[in-house]
């Protein structure tokens, strides 16, 4: 700094105003002092700004699994939106969804020195109090039914799923079968009582739930009960990677999509407008979740937020080639 104050002829404590940002700097002395920095390579101390700020402008990001394309979107959502506000990301996977690891990765993720972090947790664990979170650190949580403990964000599960059943029922289906996800995760958990309640609500038949494990191949395995199934003419998948496998087994028995049996599936991801047929789909936005993420936990670091509650990130019925009326009397 010492250097750089030379080159440009002004303060070493105007060399900090600069490097940090602060007013109080003429446009003409700032140039010089970016350039003279320019000119010796000089690149401020980061670590040594943190400790005199007393943050690293660093947020932590804990999950349970990168296998998952919703986990892998919001991630990258988040590390997009923490960029645009000046903040790096941590990232600590976790193998396994307990206590100890859990209490672990907040250790960790101290030792890296993060102001702040977010907890990916598909599984439904805070809800059901499995494991708690320590007190003393600023926490934002992602997919999860703790509001009522934490500062949540989710995708709106609930209305997008009632959304795609009530479509499936106006085309004149008389019900909708339900592909599902693992029971252990609270996107599937969630999907699957909102699919209950809306054939409820119709007073429609509910037909026995199929599950998968949110891939194709599990689409596929479970699909192959539902495929040789006459009356069933219409499938909520509850993901798109499972109405993929769910397309391909119902093509091996003969079943048309959408003439046999119509398929909607959730999340849309960039491949879903190239299946055979397009899939008809809920669109998450995935973008806007992230962004909501970083934003409640700067708000919580600075002290502006709420300490609890549950923010929705609305979905959008995307309409393509999978859905069709139910066909006639055979």
């Amino acid at each position: 700094m010492a250097d750089v104050a030379r080159l440009a002829g002004v303060s070493a404590q105007t060399v900090s105003r600069v490097s940090n940002g602060y007013p109080g700097v003429t446009e003409e002395t700032r140039r010089q002092v970016r350039a003279a920095m320019r000119e010796l390579g000089y690149r401020p101390n980061s670590a040594a700004r943190a400790l005199k700020r007393g943050e690293f402008r660093t947020i932590g990001v804990i999950t349970f699994t990168l296998a998952t394309t919703g986990n892998v979107r919001t991630l990258e959502a988040i590390a997009t939106s923490a960029a645009r506000e000046g903040y790096a990301v941590t990232l600590l996977p976790l193998a396994v969804p307990t206590q100890d690891e859990v209490r672990g990765a907040f250790s960790r993720l101290e030792e890296l020195a993060v102001d702040a972090v977010i907890v990916i947790m598909e599984v439904h664990l805070l809800d059901a109090a499995t494991v708690h979170l320590p007190p003393h650190v600023q926490v934002v949580v992602v997919d999860s039914d703790a509001g009522d403990r934490y500062t949540v964000v989710d995708t709106d599960q609930h209305g997008g799923t009632r959304e795609a059943v009530r479509h499936l029922l106006d085309l004149g289906h008389r019900t909708v079968w339900h592909l599902a996800g693992p029971e252990d995760s609270f996107a599937a958990m969630r999907r699957a009582d909102a699919w209950r309640a809306a054939l409820t609500e119709a007073g429609r038949e509910l037909p026995p739930i199929v599950r998968g494990d949110w891939s194709a191949e599990s689409g596929y395995r479970a699909g192959r009960e539902l495929a040789v199934r006459e009356e069933c003419t219409a499938v909520f998948a509850a993901n798109d990677q499972m109405a993929l496998g769910l397309l391909r087994v119902l093509h091996e028995h003969g079943r048309r999509v959408p003439e046999d049996v119509s398929v909607i599936g959730f999340d849309d991801i960039p491949e879903a407008s190239s299946f055979l047929p397009p899939l008809t789909t809920l669109h998450q936005d995935f973008a806007e979740v992230g962004r909501l993420c970083v934003q409640a936990v700067l708000r919580k670091m600075r002290q502006e937020g709420p300490e609890r509650g549950t923010t929705l990130v609305p979905t959008r019925l995307v309409l393509r080639s999978s859905t069709a009326p139910p066909p006639g009397p055979r």
